[in-house]
């Protein structure tokens, strides 16, 4: 049987919206069987288990129980002894993969191989429900009122302490401020550069490109900069004319890379001179298998140096939780811009991160997801080796993701295309240039939101496509 590998549970996808006269049962038999049937649950993929299930949706155990009874009896789900239950092979979507002009659709996802993704299906949805509860129910009635713009003293508190004991930040709770993930923090950042007269702000080539798109919807330009072994090349900075720039030292993005320790002084000589901000974005600092990860860049320089990151790869994306440690001058003028945007982030959520924090379980999840992801890399590199993919893993063994080379002449986009086709969702490192013209020879793999079993399945896939299909 086909394993998707895929850990996204179909608690994602079955809403169950009470109807008079229908029973709980038959809604949740009918919506699972809708969801193999559309092909939305692929063949080989793993429900959750009935009692996290039940949990989700607030019914009984021994309903959910008789649900995949019932589906395993009509074929469309197949039970493994000790690992729950399962898609089975013989439930295959409907004719329905065919746009309203005809033309044929892509498959359904099989293994998600997309960079940035972390392993949605392991959430702490218990350990966060406990502290959403214990924050509700001790919340006081100031709390209920409008948010406080830089974010609940609790949290920033809680968060303050946390970068400081865990990556070298020097914070405080008075130049921690709160925002609704990266996104926001650097938007947040850009609005106010711009409104004190800055023009310019260098980024890392390749990076992530919503953040030029970020950039420039601020009114400043992106310079592009690039990256080489030892992470941005700081002599490529002009010594005029940049009032900031982008970089991700810890674990550069997409190229795996640390910063270098003469490039770390260097970068911090540069924006003395320059009279210029480094913004630090440390998006997966926690995540470094091989050794302690390196400390941030802030706590050198935090005159310098504006600090980023949230709960989007230790926790989940959907939070929206994030925090960004700033210089002082830019406390008043970024928690002004705060109220102007959203009026401040969600209280309730603020305070269940707060308890998740300060009762030790925030840390317990990330010893536990550094684990998984470190099993998840080695069984990367160990099936591209199995399967004699023609690939060179890249950069250090930290995050989420990493770049791989193609060997023998493949073109990257190509074969993310003709990947796409058999249901392997991947990028080509050509998405990260934010210079054009760059030769396609890498992919960008994701391994955090799949099995072990379903990046093997990959790489032998991914391996049989690049056969039949010799290079150019």
């Amino acid at each position: 049987m086909a394993d998707s590998g895929t850990t996204c549970g179909p608690e994602l996808l079955v809403a169950l919206s009470p109807e008079a006269g229908t029973p709980l049962r038959g809604q949740l038999e009918s919506a699972l069987r809708h969801a193999v049937r559309a092909g939305r649950l692929a063949s080989g993929q793993r429900l959750p288990a009935s009692r996290v299930l039940a949990a989700d949706l607030g019914v009984s155990r021994r309903l959910v129980v008789d649900v995949y009874d019932q589906l395993t009896a009509e074929g469309y789900l197949t039970a493994r002894a000790g690992s729950g239950a399962w898609v089975s092979d013989l439930a295959t979507p409907t004719d329905s993969a065919r746009t309203s002009n005809g033309s044929a659709e892509l498959p359904p996802l099989r293994w998600d191989l997309r960079p940035g993704v972390p392993s949605l299906a392991h959430f702490p949805r218990q350990q966060w429900r406990r502290a959403w509860l214990s924050a509700l129910t001790g919340a006081c009635d100031a709390d209920l009122g409008y948010p406080q713009a830089a974010g609940h003293s609790r949290l920033r508190e809680a968060v303050a302490a946390y970068l400081n004991r865990v990556r070298g930040v020097a914070a405080t709770p008075a130049t921690t401020l709160i925002c609704a993930g990266f996104t926001q923090g650097l938007d947040l950042l850009c609005r106010t550069l711009r409104a004190g007269g800055a023009r310019t702000v260098a980024l890392e080539d390749p990076g992530l490109p919503h953040r030029a798109r970020i950039v420039r919807h601020a009114g400043l330009t992106p310079l592009p900069v690039p990256v080489d072994a030892d992470g941005l090349v700081v002599t490529a900075l002009p010594d005029h004319g940049v009032d900031a720039v982008l970089t991700t030292p810890a674990h550069q993005f997409p190229t795996g890379a640390v910063l270098a320790s003469h490039r770390r002084e260097a970068l911090l000589a540069w924006a003395g001179r320059a009279g210029a901000l480094v913004l630090e974005d440390d998006y997966d600092g926690e995540f470094r298998f091989d050794r302690r990860a390196i400390g941030a860049l802030q706590g050198l320089a935090p005159n310098s140096v504006v600090y980023l990151g949230s709960t989007s790869k230790t926790l989940a994306p959907a939070l929206r939780l994030g925090w960004l440690v700033s210089p002082p001058q830019l406390v008043g003028r970024l928690t002004a811009g705060k109220f102007l945007t959203d009026h401040g982030t969600a209280t309730l959520d603020q305070l269940a991160l707060t308890e998740m924090i300060n009762s030790g379980a925030y840390d317990r999840h990330i010893r536990q997801t550094r684990s998984r992801y470190k099993a998840q890399r080695e069984a990367l590199e160990a099936a591209v080796s199995r399967h004699h993919v023609p690939l060179r893993l890249t950069g250090v063994p930290a995050g989420v993701q990493t770049l791989a080379t193609l060997l023998g002449g493949h073109d990257g986009n190509g074969l993310v295309r003709r990947a796409a086709t058999d249901g392997i969702a991947l990028d080509s490192v050509t998405r990260y240039h934010l210079a054009p013209g760059k030769p396609a020879r890498s992919l960008v793999i994701g391994y955090g939101n799949i099995t072990p079993h379903g990046i093997d399945r990959a790489m032998a896939a991914l391996a049989r496509i690049m056969d039949a299909e010799p290079p150019q």
